[in-house]
């Protein structure tokens, strides 16, 4: 097949939008020339990639196997790309994060300490609950990423680099908020606010939930780490939260963490990669920066 480069990366655009004008925006390319470009790579695939279905364009099998293809394939350009970069001394480098949404209320803090090194360095930061984490390691869409605890299921490079303590967390004005060694079974019957299904703290929270022999089996669904702060503020419930997010909040006495026996439940932060992924210079260095100096930059709150 005589297929380009440039025909794969508009395809590639096009089924991953699933829209010829979404596709064709994200390119600075006219309507029309995606089409033509798409319509040449068929007739030298020689199989229809795509089928339209009233309105909605969706992906035949033979445009699902083009699509994992041409995705390699600009990867491994990126990767040589890089290489051949750093062959030839170059000094600039970009960066793609991937972060949990909890680990934002860290993680631009580490980027601007590295970044004071490294002026001519951009980055893209995604932030995304779990699943979209996975996806984005499954897919090879970043370069690294940042979250709690890793799926056991994929091929890996996980790296710790800081705690990670969880607490239960009330208003200051909840029966139980000045009490001590307050016994797990003390909390059932509590109403606990909870991210949605998909997200890392809420797998977390069930599992920490199954472990104490805890029953939440009407929690309140709620969509962010703020939302649940505020929520648990204005007296709906409680939480089960990472401490790194709670730091102004406990600062100014706006909520308070529950003296509850087995708590904080401690668990770590990771730095991980697709294992056999070629981290670029940039990438490489940036994992050595979390690794060694996190915890010299990162306060962990005292509970």
């Amino acid at each position: 097949m005589n297929i380009t480069f440039r025909q794969l990366k508009i395809f590639e655009a096009v089924a991953r939008q699933l829209s010829f004008t979404r596709a064709a925006a994200e390119l600075h390319l006219t309507q029309p020339a995606v089409s033509m470009q798409v319509k040449q790579l068929e007739q030298e695939a020689g199989v229809p990639l795509l089928e339209q279905l009233g309105k909605r364009i969706h992906l035949t099998e033979a445009g699902a196997e083009m699509h994992r293809y041409a995705r390699a394939i600009s990867t491994l350009l990126t990767e040589a790309e890089q290489v051949f970069g750093e062959m030839k001394g170059l000094k600039r480098g970009r960066l793609n994060i991937t972060v949990a949404s909890t680990a934002n209320y860290f993680v631009p803090r580490l980027w601007a300490t590295f970044r004071v090194r490294h002026p001519d360095v951009t980055v893209s930061l995604d932030v995304t609950n779990r699943a979209g984490l996975i996806r984005a390691l499954a897919e090879n869409q970043t370069d690294l990423v940042i979250m709690g605890q890793p799926p056991e299921d994929m091929d890996l490079v996980a790296e710790s680099f800081m705690p990670n303590p969880l607490v239960v967390i009330a208003p200051p004005t909840h029966p139980l908020a000045s009490a001590k060694n307050i016994s797990p079974q003390r909390l059932q019957g509590e109403t606990f606010l909870m991210r949605e299904p998909g997200s890392g703290t809420r797998s977390l929270t069930e599992r920490v939930f199954a472990e104490k022999g805890l029953d939440a089996s009407t929690p309140i669904e709620m969509s962010s780490t703020e939302a649940i702060k505020q929520g648990v503020e204005a007296g709906l419930g409680l939480a089960l939260l990472s401490v790194h997010t709670l730091e102004m909040e406990l600062a100014l006495q706006r909520l308070v963490v529950l003296d509850v026996e087995g708590f904080p439940v401690l668990r770590d932060w990771y730095i991980v990669h697709r294992a056999g992924k070629r981290l670029s210079a940039v990438a490489q260095a940036f994992r050595d920066f979390i690794l060694q100096e996190t915890t010299a930059i990162v306060h962990v709150p005292q509970v």
